[in-house]
């Protein structure tokens, strides 16, 4: 199981996109220790879509 839902991930990423806060502002606000994650679900939701935040299954 994933730590994060594909809903938070969401949540989080278009709150950046949304210009709600930077990526330290978000990992504060949402509980996430690394704030590389946010950076990492943000490239990945604007190369992929809603794709490239769900769970691989490798």
């Amino acid at each position: 199981m994933s730590k994060y839902s594909f809903e938070f991930k969401k949540k989080v990423v278009l709150a950046y996109l949304n210009g709600e806060g930077g990526y330290g502002y978000l990992s504060k606000t949402y509980g996430i220790p690394a704030k590389r994650n946010i950076e990492q679900w943000v490239h990945n939701y604007q190369t992929f879509g809603d794709e490239g935040l769900l769970r691989s299954r490798k």
